[in-house]
């Protein structure tokens, strides 16, 4: 079954990111995705498989047994967060550009939106609307991750918080910047930052 969910993994992110690389204009070869896409898909497999998943269900089982709250909304939208976060990294390469073409960068924030925000960039792409904004940030680094973690848990509070803050919407909340942290490391590991 985890085969399968490697394999599927696999080509629906080498597809994605064939689609991006037609709609930019990459010059990147499909055998470099392929190779990208099959290292980073590996390691993502077998940590799901061997600490994700049995992870998510103790805590599932824990929140049920211990604060009777049924948290299996928030596990599901964490380990979708595990997945997306594996590969965001890469996804504001759409707007890169290289150092030195006399174009001044961009401020921090905007820099950091390009991250944040990268679902509704490609979306705009797809849609056929030029992003003008380039960035020579490369966000395979420990600051990004860190503006990343504290972004899921903004909206961790915003889906799962509510006022006043019980002990089990904190229970709720923190899986969505636990797992968003778990991909990032990964793809950071998988590219040799650390």
């Amino acid at each position: 079954m985890l085969v399968a969910l490697n394999d599927a993994l696999c080509s629906s992110v080498l597809h994605f990111f064939k689609g991006l690389n037609q709609k930019i204009g990459s010059r990147l070869t499909v055998w470099y995705m392929r190779e990208e896409t099959a290292e980073h898909t590996k390691i993502l497999v077998k940590v799901f498989k061997w600490t994700v998943l049995p992870a998510s269900g103790l805590y599932v089982w824990a929140c049920l047994f211990y604060l009777a709250r049924n948290t299996l909304s928030s596990i599901l939208l964490g380990i979708l967060v595990f997945f997306y976060s594996s590969f965001v990294p890469d996804l504001p390469a759409m707007c890169r550009r290289k150092k030195g073409n006399g174009i001044e960068d961009l401020t921090g924030y905007r820099k950091y939106a390009l991250l944040l925000f990268a679902p509704l960039l490609v979306w705009l792409l797809f849609s056929g609307i030029r992003v003008d904004r380039k960035t020579t940030e490369n966000f395979h680094n420990f600051r990004s991750l860190a503006i990343y973690v504290v972004f899921l848990l903004l909206c961790g509070f915003l889906v799962f918080g509510d006022f006043p803050i019980s002990v089990g919407d904190v229970f709720e909340i923190l899986p969505l910047p636990f797992y968003g942290l778990i991909g990032y490391l990964i793809h950071l590991k998988v590219d040799r930052v650390w």
